[in-house]
């Protein structure tokens, strides 16, 4: 049989967080509630989970700072922002701290259960061809270690970050559609992850800058291209 895999959800509303465990479970998740944002990082690092369900707004600690600090936790685990706060600059913000997704109140559980589901089972595949490393210029990008580095420089990138440039690798010197990324990584070929992936973009374009044999190039309405030498 099948061990159930454990979620830790941080949620203040008793009702709403009741019902989503109650639901959860009948869908054969093990399931940790907190109802207080203060409690939540003590019980997310003396337990072990799959995946996160954060509210943003909560007493005592907001979901943006709990998000922050267990990505600082396990730079691994997935988490979903799942929140009333609908304003681009909150989706954005969401998505920069590394969340796998953001939905909005009020949502169907259903369509929750279906991203739990693809972003676990997203994360349990791990391609045998894969390498741990690529050739960027001068520049070594490594995969586990979600570096980028060169001589004295090391510079570590964050969850959301690696991904994008590891897919990039994976079709260096070609076109990576948009489209492609977007559901590859995020789920969602949706605006606001659209938005959230050009800020990654822009951020590893940052990080491979002084490197002119290096160029993340955008195809107007269609996607990116790695150039290297």
């Amino acid at each position: 049989m099948n061990e159930k895999r454990h979620l830790f959800l941080v949620e203040d509303d008793l009702s709403f967080g009741a019902v989503l465990k109650s639901y959860l479970e009948l869908n054969d998740f093990e399931v940790s509630w907190v109802d207080d944002g203060k409690l939540a990082i003590d019980r997310f690092r003396n337990s072990s989970y799959d995946l996160c369900l954060l509210d943003v707004m909560l007493p005592n600690l907001d979901g943006f700072t709990i998000g922050t600090e267990v990505r600082k936790i396990d730079p691994h685990i997935p988490f979903i922002f799942l929140t009333a706060k609908n304003l681009k600059e909150d989706v954005l913000r969401g998505y920069s701290i590394g969340a796998d997704d953001y939905i909005t109140k009020p949502f169907d559980t259903e369509v929750l259960l279906c991203k739990i589901k693809a972003i676990l089972n997203r994360n349990k595949q791990h391609p045998k061809s894969r390498p741990t490393q690529y050739q960027l210029g001068n520049s070594v990008f490594d995969v586990s270690l979600r570096t980028i580095s060169r001589e004295n420089m090391e510079q570590k990138l964050s969850p959301k970050e690696a991904d994008l440039l590891e897919l990039l690798c994976q079709n260096k010197n070609e076109l990576l559609l948009r489209e492609t990324a977007l559901l590859k990584i995020w789920g969602d070929d949706g605006y606001f992850t659209a938005r959230s992936m050009d800020v990654y973009i822009t951020k590893l374009r940052k990080y491979l800058a002084n490197d002119s044999s290096v160029e993340i190039a955008n195809i107007h309405g269609r996607g990116f291209l790695l150039k290297t030498d």
